[in-house]
């Protein structure tokens, strides 16, 4: 029986296992992929305290030693199944079944990509989703921006500020969001919109070279670039849970800053669950709230 099994080893995952630990608790973390989740494919980590420079995949090869150290267990496991029976969590893989007092739920989100041929392999080499993060590397330069919601528009401004152009290109004829943020848009000189076109082609064999767009008339045009932002929404992957929390109607978590589900034991870390910014330092300060409750409710059990 473990005290606690975390499904997602991202950095709230891993942060939540290392504050478990440290209070003596048996942690189980169930990965379906790889260690670090989304930070592991940054290729430069700079807003990360203590960490002028650092790559995705060392900072999260750091933590997992850290608590691996502590004696985490660790299995690559997709969970395809979460019941509550008498008091106790059954979490079903596709390899086995666990059982626990305890559960914290840190699958994160993907960002919503493209779904072009060659993006996956651009990744890091002229394709990103987080201009909070990559951003700062094309300062001086001329980027480009895909997407038409107030996520979009929150990337072009702050682009803008550093960036000597930023084009926006949107696949309907308009912005989807606030009018405050469409105003800012709109109104700033050094950046350059054009509506109602799709990309269909991503340029380069190891770097980004260009984009190729098509019109609704259905002619083509090649844009010029070495740096693509791609804010067309997050994905998260909460269907499994959804017998026992809250989904919004994007379907995500809802939880508030407790960390808190609906169902008492069952807690939620990092971006999958409802909140306002998603970042590598918010996702750590979720993973040890998370656990810390889960330990004040393994408490309230007696244990």
């Amino acid at each position: 029986m473990l005290d606690l099994i975390i499904i997602g080893g991202g950095m709230a995952g891993m942060t939540a296992s290392l504050y478990a630990l440290r209070n003596n608790k048996k942690v189980l973390i169930l990965e379906k992929e790889s260690v670090g989740g989304q930070i592991a494919k940054s290729p430069k980590v700079e807003n990360y305290p203590t960490k002028k420079e650092i790559s995705g995949t060392e900072l999260a090869d750091e933590v997992f030693e850290q608590i691996t150290d502590l004696g985490v267990q660790f299995e690559l496991e997709n969970v395809l199944d979460i019941k509550k029976e008498n008091n106790i969590f059954v979490v079903t893989t596709d390899y086995s079944t666990y059982e626990a007092k305890s559960v914290i739920i840190a699958t994160g989100a993907k960002p919503r990509t493209l779904n072009l041929e060659n993006e996956e392999n651009l990744v890091g080499h002229g394709v990103y989703y987080c201009a909070i993060c990559d951003g700062p590397f094309f300062a001086g330069k001329e980027v480009t921006l895909i997407g038409d919601a107030n996520s979009a528009m929150q990337y072009a401004i702050m682009l803008s500020s550093y960036c000597s152009k930023v084009h926006i290109f949107t696949l309907f004829d308009k912005f989807f969001g606030e009018k405050s943020l469409q105003d800012v848009v709109l109104s700033t000189p050094n950046i350059e919109t054009k509506h109602n076109v799709s990309a269909i082609k991503l340029n380069g064999k190891n770097e980004l070279e260009s984009i190729t767009f098509q019109n609704k008339d259905g002619s083509t045009f090649e844009h010029k670039t070495n740096a693509l932002f791609v804010a067309i929404g997050q994905v998260p992957d909460n269907k499994v849970f959804e017998k026992l929390v809250d989904l919004d109607k994007s379907g995500y978590i809802i939880s508030n800053e407790t960390c808190l589900t609906k169902t008492p034991g069952l807690f939620v870390a990092g971006d999958c669950r409802t909140k306002e910014i998603r970042q590598v330092t918010t996702a750590i300060g979720d993973g040890a709230v998370a656990a810390t409750n889960a330990c004040k409710y393994l408490a309230s059990l007696g244990e």
